[in-house]
């Protein structure tokens, strides 16, 4: 899509992000792969069009702006806070729409005030919205990663367990099909009947030297990724998840959290109520989201008028906390989306924590919409 094809809307559109004092930046098309392959999620792995340098680098077209945005901050050295506004052509392929196309949005680093940050970045996606689409009803709704964790974490489950369930937020099918072996494990199938032996009566020593018997017979060592005590060490989690069992109220606590959806401003009665009843410890995480509530409303956002969904989340693995999406009243076609990744930066290399919050926006849909006006 050449640049003539920016949306019409584009001067507009960088004019509120100026009032909103933002510092504009662009980053290469051209993009290190490896970033997104380890950190993107697997949704956005699939769809991201992959390429090689010409000594062998694994090389991609630039798929989103947060991932780039934040590792130039990095390389910049640049000091926090810092509020970054972009709008660019992103490539990657969709099941609707092109494939190269335009986004724009903010991110937000540095801001410690995560309850203010999180009220401004939901500010900002709904105030630009309502400047490009004058008169629509938009409606908002918000998901969050940390209450959920902390969800998991209370049922006592097994780190391996709660990793894959909290890998698997804002994938119902997902989160179904693990729940699913929760409720009913299955045994771990052609595992050697000595090995398995060994595993179970705590036999680490003997373990380790049974299994690098077992390669330096087949040959296997010569070539072997992973060491036989890191091997053995993987299997007794694998036979450890595969035997876990979630008991009966305790999954259905698990259900009866995912089936919360209600208007935002009574998701802090309700979630409260809701592990006072389960007996689960959520102080933290229901603290922040209370926190977060009382800054949109000082902020006059309609709290009353956004919904709170339990198991929304967005397939992107960096995500920490705050998940939101904006489309418009009736419509499923999402506009802006965004939430809170404080671990992003640190993932890609920075020496400090760098607390960050942003979103983006969907311009086609924006000029969609604008076209039926």
């Amino acid at each position: 899509m050449p640049l003539s094809d920016m949306p019409e809307f584009s001067d507009d559109l960088l004019k509120e992000f100026e009032t909103r004092r933002t510092e504009r930046v662009n980053t290469p098309v051209i993009q290190p792969a490896e970033p997104f392959l380890d950190i993107a999620g697997e949704d956005l792995r699939r769809r991201i069009f992959l390429t090689e340098s010409e000594t062998g680098a694994s090389l991609c077209l630039r798929p989103e702006f947060t991932i780039p945005v934040c590792l130039r901050h990095i390389e910049t050295a640049t000091g926090t806070p810092r509020r970054y506004s972009y709008l660019g052509e992103v490539f990657r392929q969709r099941r609707e729409g092109a494939h190269e196309f335009y986004q724009a949005g903010i991110e937000d680093l540095g801001d410690k005030d995560i309850a203010s940050a999180d009220a401004r970045a939901i500010g900002d996606a709904t105030g630009v919205l309502k400047a490009l689409l004058p008169g629509r009803k938009l409606a908002l709704t918000l998901g969050d990663q940390a209450v959920f964790e902390a969800v998991v974490q209370a049922l006592g489950l097994p780190l391996g367990w709660q990793k894959r369930l909290i890998h698997a937020f804002g994938d119902m099918e997902h989160l179904e099909a693990l729940l699913e072996r929760l409720a009913r494990p299955q045994p771990v199938a052609g595992l050697d009947p000595e090995i398995a032996g060994l595993i179970a009566s705590g036999k680490e020593a003997e373990l380790v030297a049974r299994i690098d018997r077992t390669m330096q017979e087949t040959g296997y060592s010569t070539n072997a990724s992973r060491s036989p005590a890191e091997i053995a060490r993987r299997l007794k989690e694998k036979l450890e998840l595969a035997e876990t069992r979630l008991d009966g109220s305790a999954l259905l606590l698990l259900r009866e959290f995912l089936t919360l959806q209600l208007p935002l401003d009574e998701a802090p009665a309700a979630l409260a109520g809701f592990a006072d009843a389960a007996g689960l410890k959520l102080g933290a995480a229901l603290a922040l989201f209370d926190a977060r509530l009382a800054a949109l409303a000082n902020a006059g956002a309609d709290i009353g008028g956004m919904t709170y969904r339990a198991a929304f989340g967005r397939p992107l693995d960096y995500y920490t906390g705050l998940v939101f999406e904006i489309t418009e009243a009736g419509s499923s076609a999402v506009l802006a989306g965004g939430g809170r990744f404080d671990r992003l930066l640190t993932l890609l290399g920075a020496s400090d924590h760098v607390p960050a919050v942003g979103f983006s926006l969907w311009l086609d849909r924006i000029e969609a919409g604008r076209a039926d006006q």
